[in-house]
């Protein structure tokens, strides 16, 4: 057991004393400040190994265990995160206006389910603070040690008849500055989003994207509330209009996965989402064909990391399990990965 896992319950307890959001801004608020120290003294105590790279679109991964978009919407601790040992790091969502998001509390910790919900609403600086940012941290030579890629969303402001241009308006803006862009069409906290997943809506909003993107590898991340013949239909039109690849799942409306409900409105995320992930990553496979998809949806064990990619997955992101788990997880995973 690594110095990381070992303390982390500790540490756990007294950041969950704090609510969760404060607990999680202040976090990044402290990465931020030295990220690359935070990172070199986080690799060292988490005994990180090199773990077995892959190759996604073309793009170099450090390991198959990448961290999901959502915990660093805006890059604040952008070149810590590979230093933590995740393999590749997507940041986000970000969206073309800045937005403060939805009313607080928005955010709650389940910790008899080891899960989590959220109803945040792509709370974010917008992607042109994003770029700032990015240009700022590769001048300064402090850029990520492995790929990253910028997931984006709608605007709350923006009619959905906008939307294409409006995601066009992100892409283009961080274009060259990221290895991949994510089109999140899934989140459940932005009304109307969700009805993005629709063929007719996908098949207006792609091109633009892709065409935006100049040749950057786009992905499109779809939900796991979606029926099969959705996800099929959605997977079909992706492949036809030439994007890169599937993310597969975002975070579930889904309650009956609870031994309780709490009552909160909002996505779930964590240890019950598993099973109704896996289920869904099924389906987009066997729809995807050529496509990569990387899976996403309550995975913290090696054992399951192993089942997404034995099933087809080109790689696997994670984020709830990390708050229960602690930074030592990525460097524990991609250890246990190795033969």
């Amino acid at each position: 057991m690594s110095v990381l896992d070992a303390t982390w319950p500790a540490v756990r307890a007294a950041l969950f004393r704090l609510d969760a959001e404060r607990a999680h801004e202040w976090t990044l608020d402290a990465l931020s400040s030295a990220p690359r120290l935070f990172g070199a003294v986080a690799g060292a105590l988490a005994s990180r190994p090199a773990p077995r790279p892959v190759t996604v679109c073309g793009l170099p991964f450090a390991g198959p265990v990448g961290l999901a978009a959502g915990l660093d919407k805006d890059g604040r601790a952008l070149p810590f995160w590979g230093r933590l040992g995740f393999g590749f790091v997507e940041v986000g969502t970000v969206t073309a206006h800045p937005q403060p998001g939805n009313d607080k509390p928005r955010l709650f910790r389940l910790p008899e389910e080891r899960a989590v919900i959220n109803r945040m609403g792509f709370n974010n600086a917008g992607s042109e603070a994003l770029a700032a940012r990015a240009r700022a941290l590769r001048d300064r030579g402090v850029w990520s040690p492995v790929p990253v890629g910028a997931n984006v969303g709608k605007s709350k402001v923006t009619a959905p008849e906008d939307a294409p241009a409006d995601y066009a308006t992100s892409v283009r803006r961080l274009q060259g500055l990221f290895d991949w862009f994510t089109v999140n069409v899934s989140s459940p906290n932005t009304p109307g989003l969700r009805a993005l997943q629709d063929a007719d809506a996908l098949r207006a909003l792609l091109p633009g994207v892709i065409d935006a993107a100049r040749g950057t590898p786009v992905f499109v991340k779809l939900a796991p509330d979606l029926g099969d013949e959705a996800l099929h239909a959605a997977v079909s039109l992706c492949r036809d209009i030439g994007v890169s690849g599937i993310v597969a799942t975002n975070t579930t409306l889904r309650r009956d996965v609870l031994a309780r409900d709490p009552g909160e409105s909002g996505g779930l995320s964590g240890r019950p989402l598993w099973p109704v992930a896996k289920d869904r990553i099924r389906v987009v496979l066997a729809a995807a064909g050529p496509l990569p998809v990387i899976g996403v949806g309550g995975v913290e064990r090696a054992d399951q990391v192993r089942e997404l990619l034995a099933m087809g997955c080109a790689a696997v992101q994670l984020y709830s399990s990390l708050i229960y788990e602690g930074p030592g997880l990525p460097a524990r995973l991609h250890r246990e990965l190795l033969p």
